[in-house]
């Protein structure tokens, strides 16, 4: 009897440790993807809606000084209605241009790159250069805090990726073959840029595009 006892109880165990193994196998698979689902959107938005507004700081070449501002975020539906659905490729998916086809890859007019989605000042075209690549290129932003970089490694390569700091547009890649004196190479998309020429000493102020 002790004996039968003892077995029925080794087996229970033994389900018991399955379910659990199992149950815990599901969850470690369930959650990293109901994370990766929250992670492809940003933050602040749930269901489509804005839960808050984040300030942050970025130069102005219109002011020729550093000023706060709201992020910008939108649902894509917004940023469908906004942008050509080249610019809403790149920009909001991440998509690359053929290269010596953008309308900046050949452009030399003397003024302020900025973000096509929300207005930022990203480059200024004193550090714009030609790259050989197709893709207009610069040595440096207008100010590091205009922009953000993250690890992207798509497509079985290391690179890092240029994304507008204020909106989170995708702007291209930035690698360490430029030119001096940063000795980096800022690539970017004409799709994710718009031009502000010089008005005599200055600029023409942004009318930020608001969310």
């Amino acid at each position: 009897m002790d004996t039968l006892m003892a077995r029925r109880m080794e087996r229970g165990e033994f389900l018991r440790a399955a379910v659990l193994l199992v149950g815990g196998t599901l969850l470690d698979v369930a959650i990293p993807r109901n994370r990766a689902r929250a992670a492809d959107a940003s933050p602040a938005l749930m269901d489509g809606k804005m839960t808050g507004k984040k300030q942050i700081k970025i130069y102005s070449a219109a002011q020729e000084e550093y000023v706060m501002t709201e992020k910008v975020l939108k649902t894509e539906k917004e940023w469908r209605a906004q942008l050509t659905p080249e610019q809403f490729q790149v920009t909001r998916r991440k998509g690359t241009e053929r290269a010596f086809t953008g309308k900046f890859s050949n452009y030399h007019e003397k003024g302020i790159y900025r973000c096509v989605c929300c207005g930022t000042d990203l480059f200024h075209s004193e550090t714009k250069y030609d790259s050989g690549t197709g893709w207009p290129s610069f040595y440096a932003p207008i100010a590091k805090e205009n922009i953000r970089t993250e690890s992207d490694t798509s497509w079985f390569a290391k690179r890092t990726e240029v994304l507008c700091a204020r909106c989170d547009a995708h702007l291209g890649h930035v690698f360490e073959d430029g030119p001096k004196p940063t000795g980096l190479r800022y690539c970017m998309n004409s799709a994710a840029l718009t031009f502000a020429k010089r008005e005599g000493k200055g600029y023409s102020a942004v009318t930020f595009y608001v969310a």
